[in-house]
C-alpha cells in the first residue's frame, strides 16, 4: 500500500504540520482551499493545490481535487471531516488511502453511548450515566449534559439543580443539531474538582498497539483546551501505567488502527479515573508528546497507513523531560473570549528562542471570522516543568504580534500564576484564579510606544516603494504630507 501523494482535507497549522513531515519522506502534498485561504502559507507550501467552490466539509469536491491530481491517499487532519465515517468510506470506496482508524471504527466512537458502552465492555471505568432525564434526580446533582454525536465543547452543559435542568437540555439540543446534525444527549455526573487526562495510542493493522503516555488538558475556556503539557504534574508512574492499561483495553477491543486518544476525567482527590471518549484523529495537541517522546507521530500515522507495523513495542517507548503547549488565538479574554478579525501587520517569533512555533500565518495574514481563530500552537520543552513553564512564558513575551488582539497576555497570566507552577491546574482553573492578562501600561510607555508603532509602518511604507526604498532613513528631496494614524494600544486610543 505505498503511497507518494496525499491530499490533505485540511487547512491551516494543522496543513502546515502535515506537510511538513511527509514531504521529509519524499511525499507530494497536495492542498485544497477556499477563496478566504488564497494566500494562506499552507497553500504555499503545498507541491500542488485545488481550489474548491465550496467548503472544507464538501467531501465529494475533495475526492474530485483527489482525482484531478492524482493523489493516492487523504489526511484529514483534525476537525472539518477527520471524524466523518461516511467520508473515510468515501474515501476507500475511491480506491484511495485513509490515513486513520477505519470509518466503522470512526462510527462507533463517535457515538458518545456506545463508546461508554464498549468501555464497559472492555473493563474500562465510566462515569454514571442515563439518557433518560428522569433518571437525573438518581444520579444527583450537579450533573454534565453532553451531545452523544459532540464534542469541541459544543452541547455541554453544567446543571447545578432540578429547575435549570430543562432549559439547559434543550439549549444544548439545539447546540448539537446545530454543530454535529443530531440532537440527542445524556447526562452523567459532574466532578468539579478534576483534571482532563488523555493517552495517546498508536495502533496498526497487524494488531501492534502501544500508549505513549499522557496529555493533561486541564486549562479550558468554555470546555476547549487552552494550555496542554506532558507528562501531567498529577499523574504518577503508577496511575500513568493503570490509565495507559485502560486505554490499551479499549485500543484493543476496537482493533484501533493509527493514531487515536482515549480522553478520561480524573478525580484530583482520589486519583479515581473514568473514560470520557475517544477522539479518532491526530490531535491538537499532539507536539507535546512527541517533545517528550521524541516520536513524530504524523510520520507514524502515514507508515500504519501503508500497512506497515510499529517498529517499537511498549517497553521500548519512554518520556523525556516536560513539555508545555499553549494556544495562541486572535480572541479578547476580557470579553469572553470572543474572536478578533483583522490583518497581522506584525507576526515575529524570531526573539522567542529555543521554543516550537506549529503555525498557519504569516505577517499580513487576514484573520477572518469564517475559520477557528487559532493562530499558532507555542509548544516549549526543558528537562523539568518549571524549566519548561517558564520557557514558554518567556517565550510568548518575546514575540511581537500587532494588528489582531490574542489572548498572549492571558496565556503569560496563565503561565506564571502560582497555582499553575505549583501543578493546581484542574478543570476549574480559569474560574478559579481569573487570571486577566491585562497589561498596565504608564503614560510614557504608551506615548513610547505609539512612536515606535508609527516609525515602523513609517519604514514599512519606505520600503515597499519602489520610488523612496533606497535613500537613507529621514532622507527627502521634498516636503512630504503628513501622515496620521490612529492605534489601539490596549484600550488606549492614540491618534
Amino acid at each position: 500500500m505505498s503511497f507518494n501523494s496525499i491530499l490533505i482535507a485540511n487547512r491551516g497549522e494543522i496543513a502546515c504540520r502535515i506537510m511538513q513531515t511527509a514531504q521529509n519522506m519524499g511525499i507530494k502534498c497536495i492542498a485544497v482551499y477556499v477563496d478566504a485561504d488564497a494566500d494562506a502559507p499552507f497553500v504555499k507550501m503545498a507541491d500542488e493545490s485545488v481550489l474548491l467552490s465550496s467548503s472544507y466539509m464538501d467531501s465529494d469536491a475533495i475526492l474530485s481535487a483527489a482525482k484531478q491530481t492524482g493523489a493516492e491517499a487523504v489526511h484529514p487532519g483534525y476537525g472539518f471531516l477527520s471524524e466523518n465515517a461516511a467520508f473515510a468510506r468515501k474515501v476507500k470506496n475511491n480506491n484511495l488511502i485513509w490515513i486513520g482508524p477505519s470509518a466503522h471504527v470512526i462510527k462507533v466512537m463517535g457515538d458518545k453511548l456506545k463508546a461508554k458502552e464498549l468501555a464497559e465492555k472492555s473493563g474500562v471505568p465510566t462515569l454514571p450515566m442515563a439518557a433518560d432525564l428522569k433518571d437525573a434526580k438518581n444520579l444527583g446533582y450537579p450533573l454534565l449534559i453532553k451531545a452523544a454525536a459532540g464534542g469541541g465543547g459544543k452541547g455541554m452543559r453544567i446543571v447545578t439543580s432540578p429547575k435549570n435542568l430543562k432549559e439547559s437540555v434543550i439549549s444544548a439540543q439545539r447546540e448539537a443539531l446545530s454543530g454535529f446534525g443530531d440532537d440527542r444527549i445524556f447526562i452523567e455526573r459532574y466532578v468539579k474538582k478534576s483534571r482532563h487526562i488523555e493517552i495517546q495510542i498508536l495502533g496498526d493493522e497487524h494488531g501492534n498497539i502501544v500508549h505513549l503516555g499522557e496529555r493533561e488538558c486541564s486549562i479550558q475556556r468554555r470546555h476547549q483546551k487552552i494550555i496542554e503539557e506532558s507528562p501531567s504534574p498529577k499523574v504518577d508512574p503508577f496511575l500513568r501505567e493503570q490509565m495507559g492499561e485502560a486505554a490499551l483495553k479499549l485500543a484493543k477491543k476496537i482493533k484501533y488502527c493509527s493514531a487515536g486518544t482515549v480522553e478520561f476525567l480524573m478525580d484530583d482527590d482520589t486519583g479515581e479515573f473514568w473514560f470520557l471518549e475517544v477522539n479518532t484523529r491526530l490531535q491538537v495537541e499532539h507536539p507535546v508528546t512527541e517533545e517528550v517522546t521524541g516520536i513524530d507521530l504524523v510520520y507514524e500515522q502515514i507508515k500504519i497507513a501503508r500497512g506497515e507495523e510499529l517498529e517499537f513495542t511498549q517497553d521500548d517507548i519512554s518520556w523525556h523531560g516536560h513539555s508545555i503547549e499553549a494556544r495562541l488565538y486572535a480572541e479578547d479574554p476580557g470579553n469572553n473570549f470572543l474572536p478578533e478579525v483583522g490583518t497581522l501587520i506584525a507576526y515575529d517569533t524570531e526573539m522567542a528562542g529555543d521554543i516550537r512555533w506549529d503555525s498557519g500565518v504569516e505577517q499580513g495574514y487576514k484573520v477572518g471570522t469564517d475559520f477557528d481563530p487559532m493562530l499558532s500552537k507555542v509548544i516549549a520543552w526543558a528537562p523539568n516543568r518549571i524549566d519548561a513553564i517558564n520557557k514558554l512564558a518567556r517565550g510568548l513575551e518575546k514575540a511581537h504580534f500587532g494588528g489582531v488582539k490574542t489572548n498572549r497576555d492571558f496565556l503569560i497570566s496563565c503561565l506564571r500564576n502560582e497555582s499553575f507552577i505549583n501543578g493546581n491546574t484542574t478543570t476549574d482553573f480559569i474560574e478559579r484564579e481569573k487570571p486577566n492578562g491585562e497589561q498596565v501600561l504608564s503614560k510614557n510607555q504608551i506615548f513610547n510606544a505609539s512612536a515606535a508603532i508609527a516609525l515602523w509602518i513609517a519604514m514599512g511604507n519606505r520600503a515597499s516603494d519602489e520610488v523612496t526604498d533606497f535613500m537613507p532613513s529621514n532622507w527627502t528631496n521634498g516636503r512630504m504630507p503628513h501622515q496620521r494614524i490612529k492605534l489601539m494600544i490596549l484600550k488606549n486610543e492614540i491618534e
